[in-house]
């Protein structure tokens, strides 16, 4: 996707068919909003983040929307066109549960080695709670980062290696009502 392409080509539209759960129709609608948004015809991380502090001006979404971008930029340039900002909606959106566990598995795995550490959940579980700040009352068992991380792993680390898998990240996941719940949040809205 080149930065002056004020329009889709036939080409780039069939392309994106085939990569989102987004249909035609829809998929120009997107981009229009992207270019006016983002009229470089790319998004980077500053402008990434003033858009997750839009959405929670009472904590700090700052540390979280690194992680989520990190995941947007598939080629890591540094910049979300709209092709991995489309496909990253479209997971998160209109995706199955199994897309959805995969993507949050990556955003976990800060590292990308194919395992979460608990140092790498910590990071992003403390983002999160620094995002929704005092929005969100949490039961004593999981009122702090380290709290939640230390639940989580019990739930999803059986053989206390240390580590979650993506295997074990799928499993645990399922077991977890607060997960499924996170992970359905877009549903619908897009």
């Amino acid at each position: 996707m080149g930065k002056s392409n004020s329009k889709l080509s036939a080409e780039q539209l069939t392309e994106l068919q085939k990569s989102t759960k987004f249909e035609r129709k829809e998929i120009q609608q997107w981009h229009k909003g992207f270019l006016k948004d983002c009229p470089s015809g790319e998004l980077n991380r500053t402008e990434f983040k003033g858009i997750y502090k839009q959405f929670f001006p009472f904590g700090d979404p700052s540390r979280f929307a690194d992680y989520i971008f990190e995941v947007f930029d598939r080629n890591h340039n540094g910049s979300i066109d709209f092709t991995e900002f489309l496909q990253a909606l479209s997971i998160t959106s209109r995706g199955s549960p199994e897309e959805k566990l995969r993507w949050a598995f990556e955003l976990y795995d800060i590292d990308g080695d194919g395992l979460i550490t608990k140092d790498e959940m910590l990071k992003i579980v403390d983002a999160i709670y620094r995002m929704v700040g005092s929005m969100v009352q949490l039961p004593k068992d999981e009122d702090t980062p380290e709290k939640r991380v230390v639940k989580i792993f019990h739930l999803m680390d059986k053989n206390n290696d240390g580590h979650i898998d993506l295997a074990k990240f799928k499993e645990g996941s399922h077991q977890d009502p607060l997960i499924m719940q996170a992970l359905n949040l877009y549903d619908g809205l897009v």
